[in-house]
């Protein structure tokens, strides 16, 4: 098993169920283990009837939390769409379909594992008229968000037997021209090879490669900072690719947002996922030259936020201010409170124009003007659903969500480009996660999961997704790993 993230635990705990000896190589030393996976704050996204699923899923949630909550319930129908919607229909339909109807079984999978889960009250769910409501298809995450996912994937790891060797990088697959069968590594005890039946690479992106971000995604993105690992830099699909496997999916595509300006380059443990600011869709958003450039209000939040932080890098300087009034700020994300944020305030829009960084005053108090007077006022405001509260006129519109921003106090927050994780990688077997050859082929002894699948997201991606599609093809990867050697042991029986 290459790497040591929710994919990488998901297709070692399925590997490990089925009777398997499992190895797990993380090239992070432990203190930074964990991928992508430790910088989340650790929403999921799956299929659900109701709130009699969700107590299965939770059955900690107390009598008081379900007579105010309204949990709603997200179809396999809702699912297929929004993948389908964000994607301009490109997904692919093979990975798609087991995503979403693996999705529930994944979770109470992962349940009986024990991964415990809690409701997104935090960031998915607003209180009016004294009930809560759950909006966008989100409504769980992990207990503890990301850093809690992999400590508990830890334990239970170590609990089944898995060994886990950290600062151990694999550097090449063991391959005979047919069939892989093991690794090389650079690790603790110097340069090795490790043999074995079947090697899953679970190991990330590329997103943490300045050089191959260039490459695929196109100039400026070197400029970009990395919310998570600064170890995905791309190894396990390159050393794939080496070997002969088809490249597949939106290699100029990724998932990036909107991010401190002032963050550092990686992804701090610290801080998580807080340098992220996603309050956007009730405020507006400015560049250099004081102008909107996005619809903040296009659709929630769940579905805009990972292809915003692309827009922002588009800009002048590469960055944007995103700007609100009193009359929302009691909705503004707890990632708005830290101490480590770029912040600047004023008791005017002219006094908030001169502390606007970058941001040329006079162009951003006359696009304020024009926003201003092009609010439907008339239309209720309602954060929990697309209210339909919208501009007239405006060469960008705001389509949901518009406020007039005219009430004192007025906070400002800059933000640049963080980029999470690439969408292109290898091409599987969707039944089996086994990775195929140029050919189209599956190349023997060797799975794939995670990050580094290529063809499930392209252009977008709906929030909550990377880690279900991580734990439903890790699952797949152990579950194809193992089955395949159960096969072999049985033709040679």
């Amino acid at each position: 098993m290459v790497g040591a993230g929710n994919a990488a635990f998901c297709a070692a705990l399925a590997a490990r169920e089925r009777g398997c000896r499992v190895l797990m190589l993380e090239r992070a030393p432990e203190a930074e283990s964990g991928g992508n996976t430790r910088f989340t704050a650790g929403a999921m996204r799956f299929a659900y009837s109701g709130v009699d699923d969700l107590r299965a899923l939770m059955p900690d949630l107390t009598a008081r939390e379900i007579a105010e909550t309204d949990f709603g319930s997200y179809t396999t129908d809702q699912f297929f769409d929004d993948m389908f919607r964000v994607t301009r229909y490109r997904t692919d339909p093979e990975l798609c379909e087991r995503l979403v109807t693996r999705s529930f079984d994944t979770m109470f999978w992962l349940r009986k594992k024990g991964i415990r889960f809690a409701p997104i009250y935090g960031r998915q769910a607003f209180k009016l008229g004294g009930r809560f409501k759950f909006w966008g298809g989100l409504t769980v995450e992990v207990a503890g968000g990301g850093p809690g996912m992999i400590a508990q994937f830890t334990d239970i790891a170590r609990r089944e037997g898995i060994e886990i060797r950290y600062d151990s990088r694999v550097l090449s697959l063991l391959w005979d021209g047919t069939a892989v069968g093991g690794v090389q590594v650079k690790g603790p005890r110097g340069l090795e090879e490790i043999r074995g039946e079947a090697v899953i690479l679970a190991c990330g992106g590329f997103e943490a490669n300045s050089e191959w971000r260039t490459r695929y995604l196109g100039p400026g993105w070197e400029l970009a900072k990395v919310r998570g690992t600064r170890f995905n830099m791309g190894d396990g699909i390159d050393m794939a690719l080496k070997i002969g496997a088809m490249p597949y999916g939106n290699w100029s595509g990724c998932h990036a947002v909107g991010w401190d300006y002032n963050a550092p380059e990686f992804g701090d443990l610290a801080v998580g996922d807080n340098f992220q600011k996603h309050s956007y869709p009730f405020g507006i958003i400015v560049n250099a030259k004081g102008r909107r450039f996005v619809d903040e209000g296009a659709d929630f939040r769940n579905y805009t936020y990972a292809k915003y932080g692309r827009a922002v890098l588009e800009q002048p300087d590469q960055f944007g201010w995103q700007i609100f009034d009193a009359k929302v700020l009691h909705l503004l994300r707890g990632e708005y409170r830290i101490k480590r944020v770029t912040k600047v305030a004023a008791d005017t829009l002219e006094g908030l124009a001169e502390k606007l960084e970058g941001v040329e005053p006079a162009a951003f108090l006359a696009e304020l003007r024009a926003y201003n007077a092009a609010v439907r006022t008339e239309i209720p405001f309602n954060p929990n659903i697309k209210d339909g509260r919208s501009t007239e006129g405006l060469a960008v519109p705001k389509s949901n969500w518009a406020n007039r921003i005219d009430e004192p106090p007025f906070e400002a927050y800059q933000i640049g480009c963080g980029i999470t994780f690439t969408f292109g990688g290898l091409r599987l077997v969707a039944e089996s996660g086994q990775v195929r050859d140029s050919d189209l082929a599956p190349i023997p002894g060797l799975y794939a999961a995670g990050e580094l699948v290529g063809g499930l997201f392209y252009f977008n991606y709906p929030g909550g997704t990377g880690l279900m599609s991580g734990a439903v093809f890790g699952k797949t990867a152990g579950e194809g790993a193992a089955a395949a050697l159960a096969g072999q042991k049985a033709r040679t029986a």
